[in-house]
């Protein structure tokens, strides 16, 4: 069977999956694919949806959008900076989740800021990479709680003694 040009996904899914130390029927059981679908995805056999590689993503911990880029379902010229950082964000070993997802916070603050709509986020935390959508997640503190700290009434910092309820 002839290989498919779905870019180097396979070697990239491999690569991760070894990196993350998992074998591939560890993989397939975390992102609820078969075993002989996942072999053939690396292998370049096949093109998974793009359902199957959020599962897969979700289950190395890594972004979706990645993924997407190297299967061809996102455009790569189009937000290739965007996905890169957050990739490079989410694989860091040295943060933690909270760290992560806080970090990323503040790299979408900063997008905003700077006329660049940010993506919106999908299940795993991680944008999807759909221009002209904003990114918003309640369960996350923001970025300026995060780096200066609570706010008043009126917007600006609250000091130390202006947080005591």
């Amino acid at each position: 069977m002839a290989s498919l040009n779905v870019g180097n996904l396979g070697e990239y899914l491999r690569e991760q999956r070894r990196s993350a130390q998992l074998s591939l029927r560890q993989l397939a059981d975390a992102a609820g694919v078969s075993n002989p679908y996942l072999s053939q995805i690396e292998r370049g056999l096949r093109k998974p949806s793009a359902e199957v590689l959020q599962q897969v993503a979700k289950a190395l911990r890594i972004s979706a959008e990645t993924l997407y880029v190297r299967a061809g379902i996102l455009d790569a010229e189009r937000d290739r900076d965007e996905v890169e950082t957050r990739a490079v964000i989410l694989a860091d070993p040295t943060l933690n989740e909270r760290q992560k997802q806080v970090l990323l916070q503040i790299y979408e603050s900063f997008r905003k800021e700077n006329g660049f709509e940010v993506a919106p986020a999908d299940e795993t935390g991680h944008g999807t990479g759909a221009p002209g959508t904003q990114d918003t997640q309640d369960t996350q503190p923001s970025p300026d709680t995060a780096v200066r700290g609570p706010r008043t009434a009126d917007g600006s910092d609250a000091g130390p003694q202006q947080t005591a309820s």
